[in-house]
């Protein structure tokens, strides 16, 4: 078997970069064209439509001034009244439409990111750490749709508006316009000193968030294990600090847009004397109109609003542009060619192959000591092993590389003739299904979901599956039997039943070989034994790989491999490894007294 490949793919999830991002966004607009025009239409329409009342205002001015007979100012008067009652109408119609096409877009790479990640190699899940994962698919959808509703509205609303009433100051009196034109520099100066720094901060908030889901995660997975060695003050304390980073990161973002809160009020004030000073001029020097110099302040006036709502929005805008980053960062991550497959050759006899690894080796990158060393180990077909040991022996790597989750760096795994370093993802899950404590009920008919194992599996043979596993009774009594909803927003179901539906996953999935990884991690509870049952009536048949835990599962194993430092130290049945005395019969003892 070969050496890993030495390049080492990064620690996180791909951030794709603001160029790749707005080019995501333009290319989904391009698929929805007529909604695309009619946002744009509307929203420049109700823009110049809230200008017009202020252009009519001079002309008011001027007619006042002027001696300009009454109809005249009334004919004007009902246009202002009526440009205002329809720049409200379009601007609503533009909000409505802008978060339609945003919950369109959003739809679209919410269904992207997780289609990306389901597509990736197992190995490459497992290396980022399922924090980085679920903060993607989790928080980041929630940020950008929350911005979507409300942020990405306003800044682009608010954006055309600004650009309107600019053009409307020129229209006034071009002289007029430049001095407005005056707060641009400033403008500029605050918008490059502020969106350099910004986006790398909100960048590296969202990571940090990240990083506390992980602790998080990490803590609440092994919560058995943390408690049983007492390292619940180690756990809380990393939490505390990951929190505690997220803090000072949100502070640091808070104080830092004040700043810039600062630097564009200076803006709005340059710009406001300008157009002052240059509008008395013109007044004193008979070049332009008093309701041209009238309005001219006003139009300037009517940037605030626009502006400071960019102002204001312009954090939450942020956090969604980079949640949008990470997001279409995902779908650049490499996927598998083939999600879903089978191997050339069937199993044979009872549906079982044997396991057997060979001097096995393995690192996790960027870390110098292997976390598997030299592991040797064979199942027969349809046999049971047990991994025991304590915390960092390696029992869970080892179950992943079996697993063909990661590839080591030397020895081989194999699944009855076959290698798994050469089989891609498709024929590994064909030949071995591994089942972890975070099992998930997707939302819809239960018959969906126990589908996604075996699409093409009869309703008789899903009632089957769920017999199987002790499941058949409650789901029998479901509203709608097997297209009763399921998950959020359907029907509720306890962490034995959920357990239940995975177990019932690994019936219909029929792979010859079975890996366990804290699977019944609910004993204890009610509803352990019932569990434990179910294990058992899955992997009948099958070649079994558990990692024990609890020494109650170890017990039920055929033969138990006792993992310490990344080696195997001791080998054999419950009772041969407890008569011989060693780290297996301290840890038996440790446990029969703690019950």
């Amino acid at each position: 078997m070969s050496t890993a490949d030495t390049r080492v793919a990064p620690a996180t999830l791909r951030t794709a970069t603001g160029g790749e991002a707005a080019g995501w966004v333009a290319a989904h607009c391009r698929r929805a064209p007529w909604l695309t025009a009619a946002t744009l239409l509307t929203t420049v329409a109700g823009a110049a439509l809230q200008v017009l009342p202020v252009l009519l205002l001079s002309r008011v001015v001027d007619g006042v001034t002027g001696g300009g007979s009454r109809s005249v100012l009334l004919t004007v008067g009902v246009l202002m009244v009526a440009a205002a009652l329809l720049g409200a109408v379009a601007t609503a119609v533009s909000t409505y439409l802008i978060g339609r096409l945003g919950a369109e877009l959003l739809a679209r790479l919410r269904e992207g990111a997780v289609r990306a990640v389901l597509g990736m190699p197992s190995a490459r899940v497992e290396q980022v750490g399922r924090g980085d994962v679920l903060s993607r698919v989790g928080d980041d959808v929630a940020v950008l749709s929350k911005g979507i509703r409300s942020a990405v509205p306003t800044v682009f609303s608010a954006g055309v508006l600004v650009v309107i009433a600019t053009a409307g100051m020129f229209g006034l009196d071009w002289r007029l316009g430049l001095a407005g034109a005056g707060a641009l520099p400033a403008y500029g100066l605050a918008l490059r000193w502020y969106l350099p720094r910004s986006a790398p901060l909100y960048r590296k908030q969202r990571a940090a968030q990240a990083d506390r889901a992980q602790a998080l995660i990490s803590g609440l997975n092994g919560i058995d294990t943390v408690r049983a060695f007492r390292m619940e003050d180690a756990v809380r304390e990393k939490v505390t600090r990951e929190s505690w980073r997220v803090r000072d990161l949100g502070v640091d973002v808070f104080r830092f847009f004040g700043r810039f809160v600062g630097r564009e009020n200076r803006a709005e004030f340059i710009g406001l004397v300008l157009i002052v000073v240059v509008g008395y001029a013109l007044l004193e020097a008979d070049a332009a109109s008093l309701g041209e110099v009238s309005a001219a302040p006003l139009m300037f006036h009517r940037l605030f609003t626009p502006l400071g709502a960019i102002m204001f929005t312009f954090d939450e805008a942020q956090k969604s542009g980079a949640s949008l980053t990470r997001l279409v960062g995902v779908l650049g991550e490499p996927a598998e060619d083939r999600l879903v497959g089978e191997v050339s050759v069937a199993p044979t006899g009872a549906g079982a192959y044997p396991v057997t690894v060979e001097g096995l080796t393995f690192s996790y990158p960027d870390t110098e000591e292997p976390v598997l060393r030299e592991v040797n180990l064979s199942v027969p077909a349809g046999g049971s092993l047990a991994l025991v040991g304590a915390t960092g022996a390696g029992k869970s790597t080892l179950a992943a590389l079996i697993a063909g989750i990661g590839t080591p760096q030397t020895g081989a795994v194999r699944i009855g003739p076959h290698d798994l370093a050469g089989l891609d993802e498709a024929g590994a899950r064909a030949l071995v299904s591994i089942l972890t404590q975070e099992t998930h009920v997707f939302s819809g008919p239960l018959a969906d979901d126990l589908r996604l194992a075996a699409p093409g599996a009869s309703d008789a043979e899903l009632m089957e599956a769920l017999r199987t596993v002790g499941a058949g009774e409650w789901a029998e009594l479901l509203p709608d039997g097997l297209n009763t909803t399921v998950g959020e927003g359907g029907e509720r179901l306890d962490v034995t039943e959920v357990a239940q539906i995975a177990l019932a996953r690994l019936v219909l999935g029929r792979a010859p070989v079975v890996v366990l990884d804290e699977s019944t991690a609910e004993a204890g509870s009610e509803g352990a034994a019932e569990l434990e049952r179910a294990v058992l009536a899955a992997c009948s048949g099958r070649t079994t790989l558990f990692v024990a835990h609890r020494l109650t599962q170890a017990m039920a194993a055929d033969r138990i491999a006792v993992l310490s430092a990344g080696r195997v130290v001791e080998e054999g049945t419950h009772g041969e490894l407890v008569a011989l005395g060693g780290q297996y019969a301290r840890l038996w003892r440790a446990w029969r007294e703690g019950s």
